[in-house]
Order: C-alpha cells, then sequence, then structure tokens
C-alpha cells in the first residue's frame, strides 16, 4: 500500500492565512453591514505598474507570432530579467554576481519553502519569533521540526525572540545552529537590521557553519540609507547565504507571481563524511528537475520594473503603502502601543 508523509500530520489544521482568510469571510456573512480592515495577510491593492502591463501585452503579441513564439523557457530565468536584477539590484550597491548565481521563480514563498529539498532532514532549524509561518510548516513537512509542543512550538526549532523588550531586535543565540530564517526587514514586525547588526549574524554564521536564508522581500520598503538592501552587502556572506527577493511586494506581482534566489557560487554545505558541496549546483539541480521555470510573459512584466518609467510607478506604490504604514503606526502609538 501506498503510505503517507506522516510529518504532514503533525500540521495544524490548516495554513495561518487561510485559516484567516476563513475566519474573516465567515464575520463578512454574520455582519455584513461592517466594513472590515485587513491588516492580515500582506496582499496588494494598488495595481501593477503601467510599465509592467505595456512589457507584457508586448509579450503577449509575442508568443501571438510565429516568428517570436516562445515555448518552455530556461528554468533559472530568461538572461535578460537576470541580467537588470544584477546591474540594477546587486551591481548599484558593489555587489559582484555571475549570471549563474540568479534563479528566477514564481515566487520567495515558493523557494523558502522548497529549499529545504537540497538540505537533510536532521539539520537543526534557527527562527526568530514571530515568524512568517512558511519557513516552521516547510520544516514540519520534511521532518526538521520534531512535535508540536503544548505552548505552540516545536520542539526540534530555536525560537529567537523579537518582543518589545529587545526592540524587535534577535539577539544572537548562545547555541550552534545548521540553518538559520532570517527576514529583514522583517515579515511580520517590519524592523530592519542595521549594517552592524547584520554583521553580527553573518560573523556568526560564518564561526558557525550556519547556513542564513535570507529573506529580503521587503527590501524596497528601505527608507535609511544606513540599512543593507542585501545581507551580500556584508562581508563574508556569500559564504554562508542563500537570498530570496519578490517582486509582490515591490510591484504588486502578488497575483502574476515572480521572485528570485541568490545561490552564490562560494556557499557549500557539508555531507556526512565531510566533503563540501556547492548549494549551487544542488539548487540548479531541484529546479530543473521540479521547476519548469517562470513565464516568458511574466518575466518581461518584471524587466520593465527596472525600466526608469517602472522605477518611478514603483516607487509611488511603495510612496502609497508607506503613508498607511505611517496611518497605522501613529494610530497605534496615539493608544499607547509600542510599535
Amino acid at each position: 500500500m501506498a503510505l503517507v508523509n506522516e510529518h504532514y500530520l503533525k500540521l495544524p489544521g490548516s495554513y495561518l492565512f487561510s485559516d484567516i482568510a476563513k475566519k474573516v469571510n465567515t464575520f463578512k456573512i454574520t455582519h455584513p453591514k461592517q466594513d472590515i480592515i485587513r491588516m492580515g495577510i500582506g496582499d496588494v491593492t494598488r495595481p501593477l505598474p503601467k510599465a509592467c502591463i505595456e512589457a507584457m501585452h508586448k509579450a503577449v503579441e509575442e508568443l501571438a507570432n510565429k516568428n517570436t513564439f516562445r515555448g518552455y523557457g530556461p528554468e533559472q530565468g530568461y538572461d535578460f530579467l537576470i541580467e537588470a536584477i544584477i546591474k540594477n539590484d546587486y551591481a548599484s550597491r558593489g555587489i559582484h554576481l555571475s549570471p549563474t548565481e540568479v534563479f528566477v521563480s514564481d515566487g520567495a514563498k515558493s523557494d523558502t519553502g522548497n529549499i529545504g529539498d537540497i538540505l537533510r532532514h536532521d539539520n537543526s532549524v534557527g527562527v526568530t519569533d514571530p515568524i512568517y509561518p512558511v519557513y516552521i510548516d516547510s520544516n514540519v513537512m520534511s521532518g526538521r521540526a520534531g512535535t508540536l509542543e503544548e505552548n505552540g512550538k516545536w520542539s526540534n526549532v530555536v525560537y529567537i525572540p523579537c518582543t518589545s523588550e529587545n526592540d524587535f531586535i534577535p539577539q544572537i543565540p548562545d547555541k550552534r545552529i545548521d540553518v538559520l530564517y532570517l527576514c529583514y526587514p522583517n515579515n511580520p514586525t517590519g524592523t530592519t537590521l542595521s549594517k552592524e547588526e547584520l554583521k553580527k549574524w553573518v560573523n556568526y554564521a560564518l564561526a558557525n557553519d550556519t547556513l542564513i536564508l535570507f529573506d529580503a522581500a521587503y527590501e524596497a520598503y528601505i527608507q535609511n540609507p544606513d540599512i543593507p538592501h542585501s545581507i551580500y552587502e556584508i562581508k563574508g556572506a556569500k559564504k554562508c547565504a542563500i537570498e530570496f527577493r519578490s517582486f509582490s511586494k515591490t510591484a504588486g506581482f502578488t497575483g502574476v507571481r515572480c521572485g528570485y534566489t541568490v545561490v552564490p557560487k562560494e556557499l557549500t554545505a557539508a555531507t556526512l563524511a565531510g566533503d563540501r558541496i556547492p548549494l549551487n549546483r544542488l539548487w540548479n539541480r531541484r529546479q530543473c528537475t521540479k521547476f519548469n521555470g517562470t513565464s516568458y510573459i511574466t518575466q518581461r512584466g518584471a524587466e520593465a520594473i527596472y525600466s526608469p518609467e517602472g522605477k518611478a510607478q514603483v516607487k509611488e506604490t511603495i510612496d502609497y503603502y508607506m503613508e498607511n504604514a505611517k496611518i497605522m503606526r501613529e494610530g497605534h502609538e496615539a493608544k499607547g502601543m509600542k510599535v
């Protein structure tokens, strides 16, 4: 008979955001006259930038012509988008990447959930707390998290508190961790890490042979010029970190789906025998086997984000959301809350 992956049976009944959506819909039905202010899942409400729409329309027309039609694309992403990513997101900050270190995908959620495919089932895992639930749930599915305890935490996960008592800044753990998830700007607290703070984590990872999984999905919202947009702005980070990026919050691609992951060539992990294996090679093999690439139309839309018009339109959208954040922050502070 076929046997199930029993680790799935350890998970709570449903994914957090699905559960929230059901509760909201139930409330809407029972309170039809109530206006609801949604402050849960971070979906977007503004339309796609005009530059992206125009690029996607053009791409659709290309696919309607036998001379410009494209079928399967490269699993790693088209060169035109990878080159735009490297030029605008990394070279502009003094970071050198080769095209084979960037992997275009259908979003950071998929990649942060799937990255565990190339890691052993018995790695120890550390997360800041509170945390984006995908990091935890994907490790439960693979058997790394242990068992769910009465306090709602998993037995094999190291939780690093981010509370008002420590200004939501996590402290370096006093024990070694194999795989560490960091998300900055943070979801859900909204805090950032200065270069000095982020350097502490890179130094910890280098000293303890720890792999950092760095989720920078919200980097476009950084306002302070002294806050790093990429972990690779820190010396040595290419030897210990994988970085995930998203166009969902940057340019409203939550429904279109596009992001990318950077796996440096010099980043390695060990076998039980002690051999060092490049993770870039493993992630490329995983993507070639399990992923058929992000659509050409989507990647042309993402490329347009980096055009002068696209950059201006994205900034306008981000300014709108930042104004919303300002309103929420001032409202909470007026009620005496620390946010």
